[in-house]
This record gives C-alpha cells, structure tokens and sequence, in this order.
C-alpha cells in the first residue's frame, strides 16, 4: 500500500488535533485521565469528528467529478497546540482543497457533507453513555459542536455555502446541530 502525501497530510492533522483536545482533556479538573488516555479520547472522539468531517468533502467533491484533496495548515496546528496550554482551541487543522468549477448546488451538497457527518457521529455516540459514558459524553459534545462551528453563514466556513445552496438545508443542520449541542447539556444532569 502506497501512503499518499495527503494520508500524511490527515495524520498529521489528526495527531495535532488528538494532542491539543487531549491537553484540554487533561486540564479540565472534572476529568480524571492521564496525559496518554486524555489523547487516546480525542484521537477517538475529536480526531475521528475532523478526519470524518473532511472525508465527507472529499467524498462528495470526488463524486461530482472534482479532483479533492486534504492540506494541513501547519501553522493553524501548532496554535491549536499552543493555545490548548491556555485552556481553549480553535482549530482549523487544515482542508480540503477542490479543484475545477463548483456550482452552488454542489458546493453548498460539499459543504454540507462535513457538518451532517459530525451530527451522524454525534448521534452515534448517545447509545454509548450506557457502555462509557464520559468518551460517549465528549464525543457528542465535540461532534455537535463542530457541527454547529462549521455552521457559521459567513466567511469560509461551511455554513455560507449551504446557506447560499439552500435555507432548508441549513436551517435543518442548523436546528439539529442545536437540538444536540443542548441534549449534551441537559444529559449529564438528568
């Protein structure tokens, strides 16, 4: 098997991401983990959110006939490091870089992809509060809140593309990315 500059491209970022989440982890009093296993939890519940969630652009970019392909942003990693030391991380680990023209149906079906991909992997994750509850319980936070991140309607992020695609689309993701960024919180304290 060949690994590809982008496969390294994606572990890299996934290995930046999985250290910065996993120092937060770590510092935050109400967890009890070690350094290692506050890693292992983000590459598990952060990492698999951001390497499916650029995947699910790739894919869908691929399928519309696109040549897509996963860059890191070396400097974007280093901060989210940096920053994580300080108690907070905001990542933009790197993207998926499409070439060739994009309609606003396929961009806004492209864009949409990434956040659908982490409200189906949060969703994934609520079964698993009975089995591990505290992976499940970062796993839907962090997956619903990069959903809803990803869904800011201006800029570069992805919800200016679906926006522009289609409201109902958006406004569907939207209230869907909200209905579980509040399910995480009301769980814990049922």
């Amino acid at each position: 098997m060949k690994i590809t500059h982008e496969f390294k491209e994606l572990v890299k970022a996934w290995a930046a991401i999985s250290i910065a989440f996993g120092i937060l982890i770590y510092t935050t009093p109400s967890y009890q983990f070690s350094i290692i296993i506050s890693i292992i939890i983000a590459a598990i519940t952060v990492g698999i959110g951001f390497i499916f969630h650029e995947l699910a652009h790739r894919y869908f970019a691929k399928k519309f006939g696109k040549h897509a392909e996963f860059r890191a942003n070396n400097k974007m990693l280093i901060l989210a490091i940096v920053m994580s030391f300080f108690g907070f991380v905001i990542a933009a680990p790197g993207a998926v870089v499409i070439s060739g023209f994009v309609s606003k149906r396929e961009g806004g079906i492209i864009a949409s992809s990434g956040p659908a991909a982490n409200l189906v992997l949060a969703i994934l994750f609520i079964p698993l509060i009975f089995v591990i509850p505290t992976i499940a319980q970062i796993g839907i936070m962090i997956n619903a809140w990069l959903a809803l991140f990803n869904l800011i309607p201006f800029g570069g992020f992805d919800g200016k593309k679906i926006i522009d695609w289609s409201k109902a689309a958006y406004f569907g993701m939207l209230a869907a990315a909200l209905i579980i960024n509040i399910f995480h919180i009301v769980i814990p304290n049922l």
